[in-house]
């Protein structure tokens, strides 16, 4: 009797141990429940396109020509200033005034020469006529006709250099308006009301036609595959953008950088001011590439990645070697294949392994708003 109550405890704790396995026998058999969504979130697959393919380039924005503008005569005092800097001018209007009143004086002088030329002239026409119609009658000596005709020919020759001279004074007398040799904008003005010029001082300093350019290098490597008409894409200091057109690529590459200068115009109207410096990319072609959207790749511990949904709505982290950004996508060099369907926003909150809910843009916005 003594030894069965011993066994009571025994037996109790087989049942009790049965009981269990058999519970955890059936919870073994049940299905595991469904993995909770992580995030409601839309997918797109890599699109095939022509990307442009382009070098990288800097330099600074410089005028296309500039006009420098000189007095041509000597000793005149300027009278007026009629432009200053920023001012745009047009080809043949008046920059400056320079005092007239002694080239005047000078013109009056040449035009009272003139006269005298003329009438000397004249006098020596009428003797030269005379001695034509007396030579064949002998009134007057040969040596005498010979003077007659060549004081004609003397007074044509003086003349003929005092309207000469008269011309070079009206031409002076012209020089004291300072005109601007061509259509453009004054960046620079050195003229002082009352100063006295000399011939050769510089006055005013234009921007042709307004035109700016810019001037990038390229590395010597990349000079070959650059040509005349090529488009190129500024981004300015101010943020702007600007479209210029390659003019000019150099024929030699600079000694000390072994770069080349690649020339190219801009727009009249553009942003860009000279002394400016740019970055931009000049465009050479364009070729087939595989892009996503820039929202879908994510930046991580200086790595990119993108996330892959599988047949089970899991995703799984893709590294990435990323290329060209344009209109909002970018280029992926390697890491997944065109059939990846690829999460196109939201990736930032997901990690390698999390479950996602499919839905359209719409609805995954709306999902992603109600989030706490």
């Amino acid at each position: 009797m003594k030894h069965i109550f011993a066994r009571a405890p025994r037996l109790g704790l087989t049942l009790l141990l049965a009981t269990s396995l058999t519970h955890l026998a059936y919870a073994a058999d049940a299905p595991a429940p469904a993995a909770k969504a992580a995030l409601a979130v839309t997918v797109t697959n890599p699109s095939a396109a022509d990307w442009n393919s382009g070098i990288t380039a800097s330099g600074t924005l410089s005028p296309w020509q500039e006009a420098i503008v000189a007095s041509e005569i000597s000793g005149q005092r300027i009278a007026k200033l009629l432009v200053d800097i920023g001012d745009q001018v047009k080809q043949g209007q008046p920059l400056a005034i320079l005092a007239p009143e002694a080239v005047q004086a000078d013109v009056a002088q040449a035009e009272a020469r003139v006269a005298q030329a003329q009438a000397s002239l004249d006098e020596a026409k009428t003797n030269a006529g005379r001695a034509r119609t007396l030579k064949s009658s002998g009134a007057l000596p040969a040596q005498q006709i010979d003077q007659y005709l060549t004081g004609e020919a003397t007074a044509k020759a003086n003349l003929t250099a005092q309207e000469a001279a008269l011309q070079a004074q009206k031409i002076r007398l012209s020089q004291t308006r300072i005109i601007a040799p061509d259509d453009g904008i004054v960046s620079a003005r050195t003229a002082t009301l009352g100063a006295v010029v000399q011939t050769g001082t510089e006055l005013f300093r234009l921007v042709r036609q307004n035109k700016i350019e810019w001037r990038a290098e390229v590395a010597g490597r990349d000079a070959t595959t650059l040509q005349k008409g090529q488009l190129a894409h500024l981004t300015l200091p101010t943020g702007e953008s600007v479209t210029g057109e390659v003019r000019v690529v150099s024929p030699t590459l600079d000694a000390n950088t072994r770069n080349a200068t690649v020339y190219i115009s801009l727009p009249p109207d553009s942003p860009a001011k000279a002394g400016m410096f740019a970055e931009g990319e000049i465009l050479t072609g364009s070729n087939k590439a595989m892009g996503v959207p820039q929202a879908a790749v994510i930046l991580r511990d200086g790595n990119r990645y993108v996330f892959e949904v599988g047949t089970d709505n899991r995703v799984q982290q893709r590294l990435v070697k990323t290329g060209r950004q344009a209109d909002g996508k970018v280029e992926i060099l390697e890491g997944i294949t065109p059939a990846a369907r690829i999460v196109a926003t939201g990736g930032a909150f997901l990690n390698d392994g999390d479950t996602v809910q499919i839905v359209d843009k719409a609805a995954a916005n709306a999902s992603n708003r109600d989030k706490p």
